[in-house]
């Protein structure tokens, strides 16, 4: 085969998905624009390793295609420097870095594939007033009458005013041509639907059917960075119909959001990639959800999206770019209201879209929905609201005063950064307990109900096997390690407890702790324990300044939101230091508290009101530029925190006595000095 054809065609397996590119696109580009998942955490810079694929050599006739190594280009600098410092299995290239120079097929492989995650953000049970903006008006239309030549459509409108008090009612284009036969086969009998967001706002006609229509239904929407979380509910009784969740597509052109802006600097056609990629995949969730509730799509007649500010301008089709370094401008900050066809979301031709108000440059529409669902802004009691992500969303506030930040956690807390971490999936460790006296382990996996010591497991896990450790699995076990001694406050892992178990082993001038003795085996290393620390320290900080403004040295309750905080058991997210000493029984895990905000804001317009005023209140701080984030930082990095005391947290765990390194090295054998405070 000659290697300089134009065009050559790439297959990529198990997908079975495959495309022509130029010579010299990059196996990840390639990709990418065929919606193959390859994960990359790095946005393409070759230092995350996660974008590993190999080529499958040989002649595939069924495909038409000859595959060989040499169709690649040879290993770059990049990938040398990886597989110098991480190491590159034998056969595994860097996707962002090789480029395609002739017929391919790519396998991609399934250990790298964590995009099979549990989505784990259900509707919560609330039920709420209803007040949505579109109501289901039935009228009764006085027929044509030859003595009085007004209008069919002018008849109708009339019956609205007289019997619903519906004045001066705009009509949807679309519905002109249509209105005489639908008053005819409704024999005059028909139901209007009225969109009327605020009280001030002229009502609208935006549908019509004959007869009696007796339902009428709306979506409610979290666009997370990670997940898409969609509720389908009756706007007439409130219900929740049908719920469904889907990873969000765009990992594939960054894990983290910096990522997705700088593959949005790099590349000119990146933002319409983008759109294009989140708007297919909420396609595709509407559809499931009304699969799931037996209702047409064309029932549903209003909309509610949240997101985080770089989410909610991708799914508008506006270019994120200004996001990504100060002032970290917003394109548009109040809220949103379109008709959905006009984003690529096609229902009825008359359904809106009401799109909640961002906060903030990194404080988005998911945090301000989760503000309104949790309504620290309502009570008088000081609450700390956090949803962790790649960037935390940080609110704090009673009815005096809210106050919100961001921080930049980064995916650590996802598994990103960590060398046996994933997302959460059958076979992912979630669940940890070290015993102290012996320091063996025993753990729970996705998927499987029996811990890993109980009868049982083993045949259980057989069928999905161990494959890593999630966020609330890392969280556990690096808590698990500080109260079992195994790590000291800084953080540092005590290499001379190798002496006492196997499961301390020697990693160069570290050491390491043994979790799962398997394939794949398990390990945390000292990076995995700098990666949650820096993480932590990271979110603590953000924590910290918001109650500095507050004038205030502790919290008296703390929601934790999110799908990442639904699973964290509140006691390590103390233990770490995630968040500031808090009585634990007011320390509660608040679930999809932002796709709840969204499905408030569906069934009730008021919280609309509510959510837009509140959010004008609420102070913006930049934690960036506060002079004392680094030194609330340096002191969350210890564990749980080097400064601040955790007085409710002792009352129910044995804390470790404080260990500092004598002489501030790293190797985790060296003799400790121990304090008590």
């Amino acid at each position: 085969m000659n290697l300089m054809t134009a065009d050559p065609l790439v297959l990529f397996m198990p997908s079975g998905k495959r495309g022509r590119f130029p010579l010299g696109t990059s196996v990840l580009d390639a990709a990418r624009q065929l919606g193959v998942y390859v994960e990359s955490v790095c946005g393409g810079r070759a230092t995350c390793g996660r974008c590993q694929v190999s080529v499958q050599e040989g002649h595939f006739a069924k495909h038409g295609i000859t595959s060989a190594d040499d169709h690649l280009s040879p290993v770059g600098p990049k990938e040398e420097r990886y597989d110098r410092v991480r190491g590159l299995p034998d056969g595994r290239r860097l996707s962002c870095s090789a480029q395609i120079l002739g017929d391919l097929v790519i396998d991609v492989p399934q250990d790298t594939v964590i995009n099979a995650q549990v989505v784990r953000k259900a509707a919560d049970a609330r039920v709420f007033d209803r007040n949505p903006a579109v109501r289901m008006c039935y009228v009764e239309v006085e027929e044509p009458d030859m003595e009085k030549p007004l209008g069919d459509l002018d008849r109708l409108l009339a019956a609205l005013a007289t019997e619903w008090q519906f004045e001066d009612v705009e009509v949807d284009f679309h519905l002109m041509p249509q209105v005489q036969s639908i008053l005819r086969k409704g024999e005059w009998k028909v139901t209007a639907a009225i969109h009327k967001d605020r009280d001030d706002d002229r009502p609208r006609l935006i549908a019509l059917y004959p007869g009696l229509k007796n339902e009428a239904y709306g979506i409610a929407c979290d666009i997370g960075s990670t997940t898409i979380a969609m509720h389908l509910s009756s706007l007439l009784s409130g219900r929740t119909v049908a719920s469904a969740g889907t990873s969000n597509p765009q990992i594939r052109f960054g894990e983290d959001l910096m990522s997705r802006v700088s593959y949005v600097m790099m590349n000119p056609d990146g933002r319409e990639a983008m759109t294009i990629a989140v708007r297919d995949a909420l396609n595709g969730l509407i559809d499931k959800v009304c699969e799931q509730g037996s209702v047409a799509r064309t029932d549903i007649l209003d909309s509610v999206f949240v997101g985080n500010p770089i989410m909610h301008h991708l799914f508008l089709g506006i270019d994120p770019t200004e996001l990504g370094g100060a002032p970290f401008a917003l394109a548009v900050s109040g809220a949103v209201k379109l008709k959905s066809q006009d984003i690529g979301l096609p229902m009825n031709e008359g359904t809106r879209t009401y799109v909640l108000p961002c906060i903030a440059g990194h404080v988005g529409a998911d945090a301000a929905a989760a503000t309104l669902s949790e309504g620290p802004h309502r009570q008088e009691e000081m609450m700390l609201m956090v949803d962790i992500g790649t960037n935390a969303e940080i609110v704090l506030g009673n009815a005096s005063r809210v106050v919100a930040a961001s921080s930049p956690t980064g995916p650590a807390f996802e598994g990103a950064e960590i060398s046996s971490g994933q997302r959460a999936a059958p076979g992912a460790i979630e669940r940890v307990r070290i015993d102290p006296l012996t320091l063996e382990p025993r753990f729970r996996i996705i998927g499987v109900e029996p811990w890993s010591d109980e009868p049982g497991f083993a045949e259980e896990a057989a069928s999905i096997g161990i494959t890593g450790i999630c966020g609330s699995g890392i969280i556990e076990v690096i808590a698990e390690m500080f109260l079992a001694g195994i790590i000291s406050e800084d953080g540092v892992v005590e290499g001379s407890l190798a002496e006492r178990s196997s499961r301390i082993l020697e990693n160069g001038r570290t050491f390491s702790y043994l979790l799962h003795d398997g394939s794949p085996r398990i390990t945390i290393t000292q990076n995995d324990v700098r990666a949650i620390q820096l993480a932590k320290a990271a979110l603590y900080a953000g924590v910290k300044l918001l109650m500095d403004k507050q004038g205030v040295n502790h919290v008296d309750r703390i929601g934790l939101a999110g799908a990442f905080g639904t699973f964290i058991d509140p006691k390590y997210a103390l233990v770490l230091g995630l968040v500031p000493d808090c009585d634990l029984a007011k320390v509660k895990a608040v679930g999809n508290a932002a796709g709840t905000g969204a499905r408030m804001c569906l069934l009730n317009r008021g919280y609309r009101r509510e959510i837009e005023e509140t959010v004008r209140r609420i102070d913006k701080i930049e934690t960036a530029l506060e002079p004392k984030f680094q030194e609330h930082f340096v002191a969350a990095m210890a564990l749980p925190n080097k400064v601040d005391s955790f007085p409710n947290l002792a009352q129910v765990v044995n804390l470790p006595e404080r260990k500092t390194l004598s002489d501030g090295g790293e190797a985790g054998g060296r003799r400790r000095r121990r304090n008590r405070e």
